[in-house]
């Protein structure tokens, strides 16, 4: 009989329907901060990919360009010039001569630095082998220490063995 005298009345029905939508409400309140900032960063992020993005461009014009330069340098290079170059007057063949050691001196330096440069983003596990070579250093020490300290009490006995 209670079963059948309880009926959903209109006013407990809008009730109900108030609070799925104040619970929905709260939701979307919680969520909307969430949704900014999230929206926020990812702006922020397609931004500073934008500006990476138009370093790099301009990065690769200026390497395109050096690149051009470089092939342009190489074909002059290669052609001979000998019948288009300029004599040149005795008292500067010394100067010549010491210039063209100093570009030795600089091409074999140059090399040197490059590769130094080319050996940068090796550095990294170069650090990493050489943290792990003193680790096992240190702990050779500690052995070494050990061994030393067994040794001079072994002496020590050995001593005592012969003097008794």
């Amino acid at each position: 009989t209670l079963d059948l005298t309880c009926r959903r009345t209109p006013c407990f029905a809008k009730f109900s329907e108030m609070e799925e939508m104040v619970d929905m409400e709260a939701e979307i309140n919680e969520v909307q901060p969430l949704l900014l900032s999230v929206t926020i960063g990812l702006t922020l992020q397609f931004y500073f990919i934008g500006k990476k993005c138009k370093i790099l461009q301009d990065m690769n014009r200026h390497l395109e360009a050096i690149l051009k330069e470089k092939r342009a340098l190489r074909k002059r290079l290669i052609k001979h010039r000998y019948q288009e170059s300029l004599p040149i007057e005795a008292t500067f063949h010394k100067c010549i001569v010491e210039l063209l050691t100093e570009a030795v001196t600089f091409i074999e330096k140059l090399e040197s630095h490059l590769q130094s440069v080319r050996s940068i983003p090796q550095i990294p596990h170069m650090m990493n082998n050489m943290d792990t070579t003193l680790s096992k250093t240190e702990a050779l020490m500690i052995e070494l220490e050990e061994l030393t300290e067994q040794i001079l009490k072994w002496e020590e006995l050995q001593k005592e063995l012969y003097s008794n």
